[in-house]
């Protein structure tokens, strides 16, 4: 299903909150607005803001914007693409996106919805598109049926970036998902592709459950994380 089946024109939702991989929807979502006759460039009703750890400044600044009127007397959106937010900026959000304003709609793209508060997510029209790709699910294949030394490599080659995304203070554009997020989709395909097959020995699972949640929290080492996880999982 298309990201444009889940939105009504003549009934817009104030704030939308879609799970997936911004490459995939951001696209066709901008192609949208534009069908609603709100351009996209050069339109100081259209901001789109792309961050990796959306913290409290940034909440300050959108709440701010957010709550202030449209130029013109059409549509004014806010489209954010964000890998996490911290706790503290969801609960500074939470009056904005509970508030409808009128002519005023928000559209959010991150990776992982089940790491946010449930009451902030409980603001929005939720939208999960999260899959995992063909490629995705080969590279996992591959990982599970090396040694480990060949494991560890893998992780610092394949999944992790070298450039440090996670310490971005800005509000940047940046092209590719932090080493959380990245991980956070390795390990989610990883968890699909071993349940699928009939293993005797399963606490393996308990350790991506655990790796997972630490992964979540700011400050974690996406690094160390996986590595556990790759001693954890017996050759396959």
């Amino acid at each position: 299903m298309e990201i444009s089946e889940h939105f009504d024109k003549n009934n817009l939702h104030h704030a939308y909150l879609i799970e997936g991989e911004k490459q995939i929807i951001l696209p066709e979502l901008l192609n949208y607005i534009e069908e609603l006759d709100v351009k996209t460039n050069a339109n100081p009703d259209f901001c789109h803001l792309v961050i990796d750890n959306f913290k409290t400044n940034e909440a300050l600044d959108l709440r701010s914007m957010g709550s202030q009127k449209a130029f013109s007397v059409g549509k004014k959106i806010f489209v954010l693409c964000v890998n996490r937010f911290s706790i503290d900026a969801q609960n500074i959000l939470l009056k904005l996106f509970e508030e409808p304003i009128e002519n005023t709609h928000f559209f959010i793209i991150t990776p992982d919805v089940d790491s946010l508060l449930k009451t902030f997510v409980s603001r929005f029209f939720l939208i999960k598109t999260k899959s995992n790709s063909e490629e995705e699910i080969k590279n996992v294949k591959l990982f599970i049926s090396m040694p480990l030394k060949d494991r560890i490599d893998f992780i610092k080659e394949k999944i992790l970036l070298t450039n440090k995304e996670d310490d971005e203070e800005n509000w940047v554009s940046v092209s590719k998902d932090s080493n959380q997020s990245r991980a956070l989709k390795f390990l989610d395909t990883l968890e699909q592709v071993l349940s699928q097959k009939k293993l005797s020995e399963i606490s393996f699972f308990d350790q991506i459950f655990k790796a997972r949640e630490f992964l979540r929290m700011p400050g974690s080492s996406a690094k160390m994380l996986l590595e556990s996880v790759a001693i954890s999982i017996p050759n396959l």
